[in-house]
């Protein structure tokens, strides 16, 4: 029996401890371009190096909002980053898994922009999401959208990943709400 089915929460926490350091030192071994198996077409061991990376600051948010402690601001080119890879996962699930919830973000003429207001201009903290009909399109960049978020960056990556409400006191929503809540239920990984 494990530590999650015991309860025993020293346990559980060397267990996580142990199989993250197992992880990075696997990742380490493997070098970035490795040759591994992967769902999304990237088949190099870097893909899952950066999806673990990002899969640890959502769930970490996650249990911060779980535990009612604040959320740790996630640093700026990690957080510009998982937003990157998230906009890659919504495109390719709708791409290549037929009856992905994903599929159902076309809206021709919509649009989604993502403001991080709290990050130096080379960042480039600002995503423009357009829904045409063959799948989302995405570039970096300040364009004049349907609907927009802004916020500082960490929250609008966890508002983006669904984390965080819309009406939290650091987001912000301009435009029309109910396309981005549409993606909010929509983009997942099917």
């Amino acid at each position: 029996m494990g530590p999650a089915a015991t309860g025993d929460a020293a346990a559980l926490d060397a267990w996580l401890a142990e199989s993250g350091e197992v992880l990075v030192g696997a990742l380490w071994e493997a070098g970035p371009d490795t040759r591994v198996w992967s769902w999304s077409g990237d088949d190099r061991a870097g893909f899952w190096a950066r999806r673990m990376t990002h899969e640890l600051v959502v769930h970490g948010a996650d249990a911060a909002l779980a535990a009612g402690l604040p959320v740790q601001p996630v640093a700026p080119e990690v957080a510009a980053d998982a937003i990157d890879e998230w906009l890659d996962i919504v495109r390719f699930v709708q791409r290549a898994l037929p009856g992905a919830a994903a599929k159902e973000l076309r809206a021709p003429g919509s649009s989604i922009h993502l403001h991080a207001t709290d990050t130096p201009a080379e960042l480039n903290a600002e995503w423009f999401v357009e829904l045409p009909e063959e799948g989302i399109v995405w570039r970096r960049g300040h364009e004049k959208a349907s609907v927009a978020l802004r916020g500082p960056l960490t929250d609008v990556l966890l508002g983006f990943y669904g984390r965080l409400p819309l009406d939290d006191p650091g987001l912000e929503v301009l435009g029309d709400r109910k396309l981005l809540e549409l993606w909010l239920e929509r983009a997942t990984f099917g």
